[in-house]
């Protein structure tokens, strides 16, 4: 566990530590506190605490997919790593198939193996012949240009370039590659799921915002809890979670002063 984090099941027993006799939760169930936790930390985590993991995978040379992680929430970023240690993005192409097709028996009868009364599919991809290219091609250029980057651009040259396309097929819950890629592993950057880990956590940013997503929740739907006191809990929760996001997304004037120089490029004029 990292030292800027601290674990959920610790928030969870601060919490309930604290509670005294007169509290509206004061008879609430461990179980339920812990699974509340972890609800707000995963719904935390997608807005301001994202997870990113990286991971390298192989791809499946038969139907050019790759298998999505286990925590797979959002991708970041999906491409190739060259032996200079240089990630080079693929781009994402909503028109890359990924049809499939319903099977059928030696009589062309629909099959429904499992009897769920949905027919069983098979993939039913076809490889065409044309695509815009991938590393191997004009490498010179494609190593002198990092596709959604304002650095290394060649002048006069022209956009879009990229290492290869790629396709999110949720349904199937894989990766759908281009024929031209031609790589045997592919590294993803994604948005993973903090509270499927064996052990979850959160950023000590967000500990008091979590606390009080607990103690919002918990009273939410109690009849014995004024209105104005649900109110006052749904003010605070939002109060920490604007504070945890502050801390977290700062800004600092070398950043600043940064982002204003790195775009002064001097080229010349035709």
């Amino acid at each position: 566990m990292a030292r800027n984090t601290v674990t959920i099941k610790e928030v969870v027993n601060d919490f309930l530590l604290t509670l005294s006799e007169d509290d509206y939760v004061s008879n609430v169930p461990d179980y339920h506190v812990h699974n509340l936790a972890l609800r707000g930390a995963r719904e935390m985590q997608f807005d301001i605490m994202k997870r990113i993991k990286s991971l390298k995978l192989t791809v499946d040379s038969t139907l050019n997919t790759v298998e999505l992680p286990d925590d797979f929430v959002d991708f970041v970023r999906i491409g190739e790593v060259t032996n200079e240690g240089f990630f080079y993005a693929y781009k994402e192409n909503k028109n890359i198939n990924m049809a499939m097709v319903y099977r059928t028996d030696v009589n062309g009868n629909l099959i429904d193996s499992d009897g769920d009364g949905v027919y069983d599919r098979e993939d039913a991809k076809t490889v065409g012949t044309s695509a815009t290219g991938s590393l191997s091609d004009d490498s010179f250029i494609n190593a002198k240009y990092l596709y959604d980057s304002l650095e290394g651009r060649w002048y006069g040259y022209g956009g879009a370039r990229e290492a290869g396309q790629f396709r999110i097929n949720y349904d199937q819950n894989r990766i759908e590659l281009t024929s031209t890629t031609g790589v045997e592993e592919i590294f993803v950057e994604y948005i993973a799921d903090a509270a499927l880990d064996k052990n979850p956590c959160i950023h000590v940013y967000g500990e008091e915002a979590l606390r009080q997503y607990i103690y919002m929740k918990l009273i939410e739907r109690k009849a014995n809890v004024p209105m104005v006191e649900k109110q006052r809990a749904r003010q605070e929760y939002f109060n920490e979670f604007r504070r945890a996001k502050a801390r977290l997304n700062s800004f600092s004037k070398e950043e600043a002063l940064y982002t204003i120089r790195k775009n002064f490029r001097q080229s010349p004029k035709y």
